[in-house]
């Protein structure tokens, strides 16, 4: 085997959180390990952005903020050589898709090969857990549904909160409590007894909290662990 060996790049659009981005590193060399063998790995670029500035915008729904913020970083990846860009956070998926298409990025979305995973278990009706953006507004489940013919609905509003309350105010800072994974597990039984054939975590960190082995039964659909796995596949 020639060396160095050729290889595409992956941009990560990172530090959203930092929690994030290390599941997402490891995974896609893990990904890439396991199929090239021996101690090849990724070759990765990372523009890991302050969350603090994410947590303001997203907080204060200065979206066109998050936009220009994300825009910058997204061009910096590309001067760096990235071949394909994906982003670790579900939330800023808001803004994201008209940056790449009006710069001509190579954009792999968090929706597609989540919603690919649903289409091959034969399911049409899912719930979904995220930050109150990803849950409140339309413009994931509107992906779903339009490019997918998945219909996508969200926890009550009480549920809302406490979701985003444990994903800004422990996940992404680490803290993983036996309380909160309880609550958690009490808001997808409930969704699932609303009718719910499986649920998206739609945010990056909630795996780390809840996992398909705490509900054997009942498909929970990790965007993280799909998305990094559809760069890998793809690149």
């Amino acid at each position: 085997m020639q060396r160095p060996l050729k290889q595409k790049t992956i941009g990560i659009l990172g530090g959203m959180s930092d929690k994030a981005t290390a599941e997402y590193y490891r995974m896609i060399n893990e990904a890439v390990n396991k199929k090239l063998g021996g101690w090849d790995i990724a070759e990765t670029i990372i523009a890991g952005v302050n969350f603090g500035n994410i947590e303001y915008f997203v907080r204060n729904n200065k979206w066109q903020e998050i936009e220009n913020y994300l825009e910058s970083k997204s061009l910096a990846l590309q001067a760096a050589g990235a071949d394909v860009i994906i982003s670790v956070s579900n939330t800023v998926h808001k803004v994201l898709p008209a940056i790449m298409q009006r710069n001509n990025l190579n954009f792999l979305h968090i929706v597609d090969p989540t919603a690919k995973a649903i289409q091959d278990g034969g399911l049409k009706k899912l719930a979904i857990l995220g930050t109150k953006p990803v849950m409140g507004a339309d413009y994931i489940k509107d992906r779903y549904r339009e490019n997918f013919g998945i219909e996508v609905f969200s926890p009550n509003e009480d549920q809302q909160q406490e979701v985003d309350r444990v994903i800004f105010d422990e996940l992404v800072k680490g803290s993983i409590t036996e309380a909160s994974k309880a609550k958690y597990l009490s808001i997808v039984d409930e969704l699932e007894g609303r009718g719910a054939q499986g649920v998206i975590l739609g945010c990056t960190e909630i795996f780390l909290l809840i996992q398909q082995a705490d509900r054997p039964e009942f498909p929970l659909f990790n965007t993280t662990e799909l998305h990094a796995q559809a760069v890998v596949d793809l690149i």
